[in-house]
């Protein structure tokens, strides 16, 4: 006898396969949405990991950038101090020159010389004074060339003058301190005639 097999096979088979395509679709969709998930994970803590870099360097720019600042004040400031350290230099250099300058005056003042005025302006001195002689502005001016803190004598006007009842000639006369001859005899221990 004949066997007939009236059951709708091809029917299960055919919806077996769906099953299994739909079961495949699935897993193949969820493996695909799992990967997009962690790819795009794996990306957000890279690029987390390095704006968290950036903002580290950013935020050590800006300290750098504050030192840099300090840094430069403090450049101003050692400038400010060297400038005071030299304007005080310069003082103590020649705070002793006025006395220099009185202590030879009155050492090689001649007879018959007579200052009216003394004005000083850096290193040259303008001497106002009377002479009872031309000759004896000309004795005054050899012997303040010889004094070694002073140089460069020179004569800006000699004239005629009435002081009281006595004729006498009136003189301007410009000179120059120096400071190299005191220090080398300080350096030698000797004193400046």
């Amino acid at each position: 006898m004949i066997r007939i097999n009236l059951l709708p096979h091809r029917q299960w088979r055919k919806a077996a396969l769906q099953r299994q395509f739909f079961i495949a679709a699935g897993t193949a969709a969820a493996a695909g949405i799992a990967v997009v998930m962690l790819t795009h994970g794996v990306i957000n803590g890279r690029i987390e990991s390095q704006q968290a870099r950036n903002q580290y360097l950013q935020d050590q720019i800006v300290e750098l950038d504050k030192q840099i600042e300090e840094i430069k004040k403090l450049k101003v400031q050692i400038q400010a101090l060297l400038s005071r350290k030299q304007v005080v230099e310069a003082l103590q250099t020649n705070r002793s020159d006025v006395v220099h300058l009185l202590d030879q005056l009155a050492r090689e003042l001649p007879d018959g010389v007579y200052l009216k005025s003394i004005k000083q302006t850096g290193n040259k001195v303008t001497m106002t004074g009377y002479a009872q002689s031309n000759a004896r502005v000309s004795t005054l001016m050899r012997k303040l060339d010889a004094s070694p803190w002073l140089e460069s004598p020179g004569l800006v006007e000699i004239k005629a003058a009435q002081l009281g009842n006595t004729r006498v000639n009136e003189f301007v006369l410009n000179i120059a301190i120096t400071h190299s001859q005191p220090q080398d005899a300080a350096a030698t221990g000797k004193k400046p005639s």
